[in-house]
């Protein structure tokens, strides 16, 4: 049942998340229920496939997995070392600096970071569905932004190389917190000594 959730809840978070680049038919959303109504409509849409796909995966890992392959120990530890910069890319998304510029979508590039990090770590079938899922949405947005003709949002001021120096501060404080803190209470998988 909970993997059933998971997948329910993944197709509506994506569901609301493909809109968005298909730029004519949000353009029309938001004029017919004004820009204000549009956002707090996909928030709550996106919310909801959330909670569904935190409970689902939590129900899945609770009443027992499906193992498809037994990925070796080595990956557990670069799953590890690949979540650093994959946060710090994540935290660059907003503090915009040159990391930002190379990149030009630092958040495409941690969320395709994190899930393929985790699809070396996770080799049962929810693991795979769930990751598999934020890489394959993370690649197709990322080409989506390629066609796009509209510039998306108000632009942000990009700032310089202290910009990154916080990012990269930031993501530290942060993974550091998602690794020892987060990881082991909500996800009950402890990132060292496994």
């Amino acid at each position: 049942m909970g993997l059933l959730v998971m997948i329910l809840g993944l197709a509506l978070f994506f569901a609301a998340h493909v809109f968005t680049t298909k730029r004519e038919m949000r353009a029309e959303a938001i004029a017919r229920l004004g820009e204000g109504s549009y956002k707090i409509l996909y928030s709550l849409i996106s919310l909801a496939g959330l909670a569904m796909i935190i409970w689902g995966y939590a129900q899945y890992r609770a009443s027992g997995w499906i193992d498809v392959w037994y990925p070796p120990k080595a990956m557990k530890h670069i799953t590890l070392a690949l979540m650093l910069p994959a946060v710090i890319l994540v935290v660059a998304s907003y503090l915009r600096g040159r990391i930002y510029v190379t990149l030009k979508h630092p958040m495409l590039a941690g969320i395709k970071l994190w899930a393929a990090a985790h699809l070396l770590a996770n080799g049962d079938l929810g693991s795979i569905i769930l990751f598999g899922s934020f890489l394959g949405w993370a690649v197709y947005d990322r080409i989506s932004l390629k066609h796009r003709t509209d510039a998306g949002g108000p632009p942000i001021p990009v700032g310089g190389i202290t910009n990154d120096l916080i990012a990269v501060a930031v993501g530290i404080v942060a993974y550091l917190a998602l690794a020892f803190a987060f990881h082991p209470v909500v996800i009950g998988v402890p990132v060292i000594g496994v």
